[in-house]
C-alpha cells in the first residue's frame, strides 16, 4: 500500500531486513522496481518512492534542482526513522545517491548507481539539450518512442510489446509544465557532480550496460575510478532498460553487493 509522508512524497514499503532505498529514473515511477523485488524481498525491507513531479508525488511548477530531490529523500527517511541505508538510483536516481551521499554522508551506508549519466563530453550534452527543448516545447509526448527504442533492444520490444506500454503509460502520464523542469536536472547535474563524487566514502557499486550508450559502461568505469571503495558491473549486451528486460542481470551484481554490505553493517 502506497503512504504519503507531511510533505507529499509518495512511498511503499515491503519486505523485512536492513533498509533499501529504490529510486527511479526520469519520467517514470517506483513501479518501475517490480522487476527487481522478488530477490531484494527475500532479505530486505525495501522502500521505494515517487520522485518530486512523479507519480503520486507532490508537483510543483516552476524551477526543480538536484537539492529539491536530496532534500526528498532525506525527508522520506527521517519519516520512516531510518537514520541509515544502502540506496539504490537508476538514470536519474543515480545522480541523486550521488548528491545525497555527499550532503548526508552519514546516512548512506552504501550507494548503488544503476545506468546513469557521468560527466558528458559536449557531444553528449548537446543531445540532452536538443530533447529538453523539444521536451519545454511539446511535453514528455515527443521524445517517448527515441526513448523506449534507447531503451530497450529490439528483439524484446517486438516480443514483450506490454512491457513498453507499460512504460510509456508512465511517461504519457508526467505533466507537461513538469516534466521539463526535471529533466533539465538530468541533463546538466552531472557536470557539478563529476569531480565532486571523489569524496563519496561509503561503498559503492556502479553498474552499466553494453549497449546503454548514453550511461556507458566507460562512464561507470571512470565513476569507478574516482570514488574510492567503488566496484563496477557491467551487464552485456543489454541496453538502458535492462532491469526490466532482464531483471536478474542486474538483481544478480545488485543482491551481492547489498548483501555484502548488510554483512558489514552487522
Amino acid at each position: 500500500m502506497t503512504d504519503k509522508t507531511p510533505k507529499g512524497t509518495a512511498y511503499t514499503v515491503d519486505g523485512d531486513g536492513p533498509p533499501v532505498v529504490l529510486i527511479h529514473g526520469m519520467g517514470l515511477t517506483q513501479a518501475m522496481w517490480d522487476w527487481q523485488l522478488p530477490p531484494l524481498l527475500e532479505r530486505f525491507t525495501v522502500i521505494r518512492y515517487d520522485l518530486l513531479g512523479h507519480g503520486e508525488s507532490a508537483a510543483r511548477v516552476g524551477r526543480y534542482d538536484m537539492d529539491d530531490f536530496v532534500n526528498q529523500l532525506r525527508e522520506l527517511l527521517d519519516h520512516l526513522a531510518v537514520n541509515r541505508a544502502a540506496i539504490a538510483g537508476f538514470s536519474l536516481g543515480g545522480l541523486i545517491v550521488r548528491a545525497f551521499a555527499l550532503a548526508h554522508p552519514d546516512r548512506a551506508q552504501a550507494i548503488a548507481i544503476l545506468n546513469s549519466a557521468h560527466d558528458r563530453t559536449d557531444k553528449e550534452r548537446a543531445a540532452m539539450r536538443k530533447r529538453l527543448a523539444i521536451a519545454y516545447e511539446q511535453g514528455p509526448a515527443p521524445t517517448i518512442d527515441v526513448a523506449l527504442a534507447r531503451w530497450f533492444t529490439e528483439g524484446f520490444a517486438s516480443e514483450h510489446p506490454e512491457v513498453l506500454e507499460r512504460v510509456r503509460h508512465w511517461m504519457e502520464a508526467n505533466d507537461p509544465k513538469v516534466y521539463p523542469e526535471i529533466y533539465r536536472v538530468l541533463t546538466e547535474s552531472d557536470a557539478p557532480l563529476a569531480a565532486a563524487i571523489a569524496d563519496i566514502r561509503c561503498p559503492t557499486l556502479v553498474l552499466a550496460c553494453a549497449e546503454d550508450h548514453g550511461n556507458s559502461p566507460d562512464m561507470a568505469h571512470r565513476m569507478a575510478a574516482l570514488i574510492p571503495n567503488a566496484e563496477v558491473a557491467i551487464v552485456p549486451k543489454l541496453k538502458h532498460m535492462a532491469l526490466v528486460e532482464d531483471p536478474a542481470a542486474v538483481s544478480a551484481p545488485l543482491v551481492s553487493f547489498l548483501e555484502k554490505m548488510a554483512g558489514q553493517a552487522k
